[in-house]
């Protein structure tokens, strides 16, 4: 008897499946070459627990779109974002007991700021 291996490619052991290979904007750096402290550890936030559902660019995956003007469509204000991160809805867990509130914060930033830049 032969044994048959599957591998599904785009699939993690979260359960959640990227359909997009973008990698996550990079914050870029002002003109004085600083960059925004805050951006960054969004970034560093979505990277570590956000990409793997919504993609690595916000194209969408398991999770819904959350690039392009889409975001700013789906939550108009920073605050109804944060409480979706913090609580979870639907088939999004909440991070509330993960994330801090600057984490919260930092990520609802980036999101708002870099993936929804067109």
């Amino acid at each position: 008897m032969v044994a048959v291996v599957a591998v599904v490619a785009g699939s993690t052991l979260s359960g959640c499946a990227v359909g997009e290979q973008a990698e996550a904007p990079v914050v870029p750096a002002s003109a004085d070459g600083s960059v925004d402290a805050q951006l960054v550890a969004g970034r560093t936030v979505w990277v570590g627990s956000c990409a793997r559902c919504h993609g690595s660019a916000g194209g969408g995956g398991a999770g819904p779109q959350l690039n392009g003007r889409s975001v700013l469509e789906r939550f108009p204000t920073a605050a109804s974002m944060e409480s979706v991160v913090r609580s979870g809805r639907g088939g999004m867990p909440a991070f509330g007991d993960r994330l801090d509130r600057a984490e919260i914060e930092a990520v609802v930033a980036y999101t708002r700021t870099l993936l929804a830049s067109p």
